[in-house]
């Protein structure tokens, strides 16, 4: 006969699950970065995965298909890049000295009109206010280079990368339908129904959000690319793909593309009118991504809010460096997940109450009565 365990109990072993799956991450930090990737590749191709299945094809071969397919896509997509991105490298470097000596000159005709405008205590007070947060960005910059780059385990985490993420991939896809069927019975049994509804609403979260926003990125860092290029930006081309592809971070990449383009503008023309017409590729980019991109590839019912996204993925770089940012989404969407249905159980329990005329679902309830009472 099986005893009944008490919420609080309850409570505790999940509690006690979760502290155990967080030291499993920090311990392990340095080696996981190979499986997260082929977990994470495995669930972004496990739809095309089933629609082969239902065609016929044997799941392992389905599996050893798409990666096959998608690794050639890859290939495909470095050897076209790759020459055009080096030769825009190489020719940045042989422009330096006279993008240096440009920006040396505008720094010494803005230090000279500052200085005309201010008195000589506020002129000393300023210099030293920008060495000190000249110095602070700097050691910023270096610490997150050397945090991705650095450490003995670097050029082994590119290996693993490279190797064992295919292989962890193929099995994820091979055996995604018996890890969750593994999982799902192991859920208690009298809160499966529930547990299920919300892994529902996590799958269709992040479904939306990283398969549609990947689509988003691409597309937009075509678009700057192309625009840039077509505006005879040097480097245009790569500033472009740079910002479309870290676009995954609500405005991040569209304000980095914008600064780096501007700047390279201002330092290549003397026209206003081609300065202005970069600033207009990335306001084009914009409303491209906002109506339409956005509500076609990832829709509304993603429920993850931008600044929860930067968040997210701020917290999870600052705690475990690349491969926080990889987990934050996933964990991100979990916690937003629960706090609705922890808001949900709240507005429909005695501890909410019931108050004639309120609805729960009213998202402005505190400004309406705010307005009533006015």
């Amino acid at each position: 006969m099986k005893r009944d365990i008490s919420a609080g109990t309850q409570v505790k072993i999940w509690l006690g699950v979760a502290a155990a799956l967080i030291i499993f991450l920090v311990v392990f930090q340095s080696i996981l970065l190979p499986f997260v990737a082929g977990l994470a590749l495995g669930y972004f191709l496990d739809p095309l995965a089933d629609r082969l299945e239902k065609w016929g094809v044997p799941r392992a071969v389905a599996a050893i298909t798409l990666l096959i397919a998608f690794l050639l896509v890859m290939v495909g997509m470095l050897l076209l890049l790759l020459p055009l991105l080096q030769a825009q490298v190489a020719e940045l470097v042989a422009k330096l000295p006279d993008y240096a000596a440009r920006i040396q000159q505008g720094v010494a005709n803005l230090a000279h009109m500052v200085e005309a405008s201010l008195s000589p205590d506020d002129m000393a007070k300023l210099r030293e206010g920008v060495t000190a947060y000249a110095g602070t960005a700097l050691g910023w910059l270096a610490g997150m280079l050397q945090s991705l780059v650095g450490g003995s385990l670097a050029f082994f985490n590119l290996m693993a990368l490279l190797f064992v993420t295919p292989v962890v991939a193929f099995y994820m896809l091979r055996d995604w339908d018996t890890f969750v069927g593994a999982i799902d019975r192991l859920l208690p049994r009298q809160h499966a129904d529930t547990v299920r509804e919300q892994a529902r609403r996590v799958d269709n979260t992040l479904a939306g959000f990283l398969r549609g926003q990947a689509t988003v990125c691409i597309l937009l860092g075509l678009f700057y690319a192309i625009g840039l290029t077509l505006a005879g930006l040097d480097f245009g081309f790569t500033v472009g793909l740079i910002s479309g592809l870290i676009s995954f971070i609500p405005y991040v990449g569209s304000l980095f593309g914008l600064v780096a383009s501007l700047g390279l503008a201002l330092i290549q023309f003397d026209s206003w009118l081609h300065i202005g017409i970069v600033g207009a590729i990335f306001v084009a980019g914009q409303a491209i991504e906002g109506n339409v991109l956005t509500p076609i590839l990832v829709g509304d019912r993603v429920g993850l809010h931008p600044v929860w996204v930067i968040f997210a993925l701020f917290a999870g770089a600052s705690l475990l460096g690349f491969l926080g940012m990889l987990i934050a989404l996933p964990v991100a969407a979990v916690i937003g997940v629960m706090v609705r249905f922890a808001i949900d159980r709240y507005l429909h329990s005695p501890l909410y109450g019931d108050t004639p005329g309120a609805d729960p679902n009213d998202p402005m309830p505190l400004r309406a009565a705010r307005e009533d009472g006015e």
